[in-house]
């Protein structure tokens, strides 16, 4: 068994920057041809596919808001058309804490907000794949769940730990459903992944070294770190594999 993909479809979502990139150009590196997706920062994404193409790898770029369903049908049809089949391996990657809000102050639209890019999107992509995973008979699912599933996030943030855990739990669930059609799902759930937006917009400085000080490897995650993940998932090498969650934290949250 090896980690090659060759022939494969993937589709990553999120994938113009931070996690969803490293994802996006590690599958393509192992041969996958991939839809790199974007929302709001489309020169983003172009250097994603920029920097795949220039490494010999196959890649289009697509947008897409993942919380509504017919823009989801449509970004499916674009890249299985661009690549000529029924997408093979799903990276659910979309997904934003949106704003630290503590519940006393919670409205009734933030809280959709953040349930629908973090659990909706994911609910209504692996919806829209199935069908075509299910005609081959084989399929990969990751889906992007949080260490704040399992501790309730930071200040502020516990309407997104619960997104994150929702996310765990569904995941759980479809892996039980699709198991028969040779599909897998699985979960990665990130800790303290520097290089990201998230931190840059959410974490302090002062914040920043205190959590790096907690953690039993004494470092921040890369993006990488977690995109060797899923493509342990999504390869042969994880086949075995379903409704497992891997925590890539460096030690700060252990089952």
């Amino acid at each position: 068994m090896n980690t090659s993909l060759q022939g494969k479809i993937a589709l990553v979502t999120g994938s113009n920057a931070g996690i969803g990139r490293a994802i996006a150009i590690m599958l393509a590196a192992n041969g996958a041809s991939v839809g790199v997706t974007y929302l709001n920062n489309k020169e983003q994404g172009e250097i994603t596919v920029a920097s795949i193409r220039q490494a010999g790898g196959n890649a289009e770029l697509f947008h897409a808001d993942v919380t509504d369903i017919k823009q989801i049908d449509t970004l499916v049809s674009g890249v299985e058309a661009a690549f000529g089949g029924n997408v093979d391996i799903l990276v659910n990657n979309a997904g934003h804490l949106i704003e630290r809000r503590p519940n006393s102050d919670m409205s009734e639209e933030l809280y959709d907000k953040i349930m629908d890019v973090n659990l909706k999107s994911t609910v209504f992509m692996c919806k829209r794949v199935l069908p075509g995973m299910k005609a081959k008979g084989t399929g990969r699912i990751v889906n992007m769940s949080s260490i704040a599933a399992h501790n309730g996030g930071g200040v502020g943030a516990s309407i997104y730990a619960a997104s994150k855990a929702a996310v765990l739990s569904y995941s759980k669930g479809l892996a039980k459903e699709v198991a028969g059609d040779g599909i897998t799902v699985n979960i990665v759930s990130p800790g303290f992944i520097g290089q990201t937006a998230f931190h840059a917009t959410f974490t302090t400085d002062e914040a920043r070294k205190a959590t790096v000080n907690g953690i039993p490897l004494k470092r921040e995650g890369t993006p990488e770190d977690v995109a060797g993940a899923v493509l342990y998932l999504v390869s042969d090498l994880g086949s075995y594999l379903t409704g497992e969650s891997i925590e890539i934290n460096g030690g700060m949250f252990m089952r």
